[in-house]
């Protein structure tokens, strides 16, 4: 699900994985081609609207932007 999330936003160019071992990797894989429709998308925005850090620590860099118009979303 979260790589599926990652993949709809549109200022994503790509997603890291971080597997450590061989199982990890193979259910990593199985789950590239998962794609989370507007329902779920539009249920994660209510649970943490766009552009909500939910810990401003946790950002070195200038933090992705968020999708306010979700005709921007990847399918």
């Amino acid at each position: 699900m979260a790589t599926a999330f990652v993949r709809a936003h549109p200022a994503v160019t790509a997603v890291l994985i971080g597997p450590r071992r061989p199982e990890q990797l193979t259910d990593l894989l199985a789950a590239a081609d998962v794609e989370l429709g507007d329902d779920v998308l539009d249920r994660i925005d209510e649970i943490v609207p766009p552009g909500v850090d939910v810990n401003p620590g946790d950002f070195y860099i200038d933090p992705t932007p968020p999708i306010t118009d979700k005709r921007l979303r990847r399918r």
